[in-house]
C-alpha cells in the first residue's frame, strides 16, 4: 500500500520543492559498520551471514520513515513497506536482479530469499523489471573494502529510490567492520534521517 503526502502541509515542502528540479539529485555517505556480533551470531546459527546483515538493513529501513518515501507522477508518497531488490551473483561472473520480500522473521525472510537467489542464478540476464519502486536497490561488493563508492545513472530516468551498497569486511582490533555506502534522493532523505537509519542498522547488528 502507498499513501500520498499532502505536499502543502508537509514540514519538508521546501525541500522537496528544491531538490527535485536537480538534475542530479542524490547524495552519497559511505561508513563502516561494526557487524562483529551479527557475522558470530549468522555463523554459530548456520544462517548467511549476508542474509542476516541484509535483513537487519531492511529492518532498519522500514522503521525510517524517509527511506519509504518515494515520488510518483512528481508527487511524493510513503509506502507501508519496503523489501529488497539486490544483485545477485552468478557462477560466469555476471549478475542479476532480485527481488527479497521483507519479513518480520528472520526464518521466514531467509527462506523466501534462498529460493528468490536460486531462481536468479539460474537464469540470465538482469531482469530489470523485477521489482517495483518499494525496494531499495542493494548491492553488494565483497571483494573490495571501498572507502567511497558511486553509482551509474540515467539522467532520462527519474530515480528516487535509495541504494544501498555493503564492501568487503576486514579487522579492526578486535571489530570486524564493514563499509557501507548509502545513496539517496536529497528531496526525500537528509543526513538526520541516514543518521536514523546507520543507528538502527548498528543496533539490530548487535542484537
Amino acid at each position: 500500500m502507498k499513501h500520498l503526502i499532502d505536499l502543502e502541509n508537509w514540514e519538508r515542502k521546501d525541500h522537496f520543492e528544491f531538490f527535485s528540479k536537480f538534475s542530479d539529485p542524490f547524495w552519497g555517505i559511505t561508513y563502516n559498520v561494526d557487524c562483529t556480533i551479527a557475522y558470530q551470531r549468522a555463523k554459530a546459527e548456520n544462517n548467511s551471514f549476508y542474509l542476516y546483515y541484509l535483513y537487519q538493513s531492511l529492518r532498519a529501513v522500514n522503521q525510517v520513515d524517509a527511506f519509504k518515501l518515494r515520488i510518483e507522477d512528481d508527487k511524493p508518497l510513503r509506502y507501508d513497506r519496503i523489501d529488497a531488490s539486490a544483485t545477485v551473483d552468478r557462477t560466469d561472473g555476471s549478475f542479476g536482479f532480485s527481488l527479497m520480500i521483507f519479513k518480520d522473521d528472520f526464518e521466514e525472510f531467509q527462506q523466501l530469499a534462498r529460493v528468490e537467489i536460486a531462481r536468479v542464478r539460474a537464469g540470465k540476464g538482469l531482469e530489470t523489471g523485477v521489482a517495483g519502486p518499494n525496494v531499495i536497490h542493494y548491492s553488494a561488493v565483497p571483494w573490495i573494502s571501498f572507502t567511497s563508492l558511486s553509482h551509474a545513472s540515467n539522467s532520462a530516468f527519474k530515480d528516487c529510490v535509495p541504494k544501498i551498497s555493503f564492501g568487503k569486511t576486514f579487522r579492526q582490533g578486535s571489530q570486524l567492520m564493514m563499509p557501507v555506502a548509502i545513496h539517496a534522493h536529497h528531496a526525500l532523505v537528509d543526513g538526520f534521517q541516514t543518521g536514523q537509519f546507520t543507528e538502527l542498522f548498528q543496533k539490530y547488528l548487535n542484537i
